[in-house]
């Protein structure tokens, strides 16, 4: 089965400063399937009719980072970098006592996807400098909240292991908290770029997520360029992999391109890709 990929909004096609116009620039490289991040700078009106304009499924958004309020979003359309700090705590599942921001923002989240068709919400846990059993238990509880809420809309609720690098001090326990609710709607979602940073091992490690894995993310090492930049990655082989493990979920482009997007996309003939 050949593999499916989408285009990262939020990372690709800055060459425009509107997300909306990126809706578009995706269709016109060819992509037939999109996400992006943080869509709250816009109105639900306005996303579903830049999605539904060019003709693009939704597969992916993340849950808001920091305060609740759409209006407040203006910058959370735009790729998360090392000592960035516009993203606020980078979630609140793990933070005890905002516990009600967590569960206005996943009502959010829902109102947004069921309005886009989109399947799968990606869950922040927040930056956690010192872990206590008490962030253990709220980010469990929170979890165990924002599943139920999703279970009922037919939403696969993701969480990303984020490796210390990019985001220092970011809450992990992915793999054993994923075990432990043990629900259909709460997944791992598996960038490779972070994986390579975090454990390296990615044969072995790919073999071990796979079957926890609700959607897979991409971009080489340690630049995250393209796959076909230089780097640690040897991304034929692990499509190779990905294909012999009969993986038929979406792999997203999480990528920063290190020209323009369009130009970039060299690696898709490179690689005999088909979108």
């Amino acid at each position: 089965m050949p593999l499916k990929f989408c285009a990262n909004l939020s990372f690709m096609f800055q060459e425009t400063a509107s997300l909306l116009d990126r809706y578009t620039l995706a269709e016109k490289c060819g992509f037939k399937a999109v996400e992006c991040a943080f869509p709250y700078c816009h109105s639900v009106s306005s996303i579903v009719e830049a999605k539904t304009g060019a003709g693009v499924e939704q597969i992916l958004i993340n849950v808001p980072p920091a305060c609740s309020y759409p209006h407040m979003f203006g910058v959370y359309d735009i790729p998360m970098v090392a000592g960035d700090s516009t993203l606020g705590e980078l979630g609140h599942a793990a933070l005890p006592g905002k516990e009600s921001v967590f569960q206005r923002n996943i009502d959010l989240a829902v109102q947004y996807a069921k309005a886009l068709s989109c399947k799968r919400v990606h869950i922040m846990s927040g930056k956690v400098p010192n872990p206590t059993v008490e962030n253990a238990s709220a980010y469990e509880e929170n979890l165990k909240y924002a599943v139920g809420c999703m279970e009922k809309e037919d939403i696969t609720a993701l969480i990303e292991p984020i490796n210390n690098f990019t985001v220092p001090n970011y809450y992990m326990n992915t793999l054993a908290i994923v075990k432990k609710i043990n629900s259909p709607h709460l997944k791992i979602m598996m960038d490779l770029f972070h994986l390579q940073i975090i454990n390296g091992d990615l044969t072995r490690n790919i073999k071990k997520y796979l079957p926890y894995v609700g959607h897979i993310q991409i971009a080489q090492v340690p630049n995250r360029n393209e796959p076909n930049t230089p780097g640690e990655m040897n991304y034929p082989y692990i499509f190779s992999l990905l294909e012999e493990l009969k993986y038929d979920g979406w792999i997203g482009l999480e990528y920063k391109p290190l020209t323009t997007t369009a130009n970039g996309l060299n690696w898709i003939q490179d690689y005999k890709i088909e979108l």
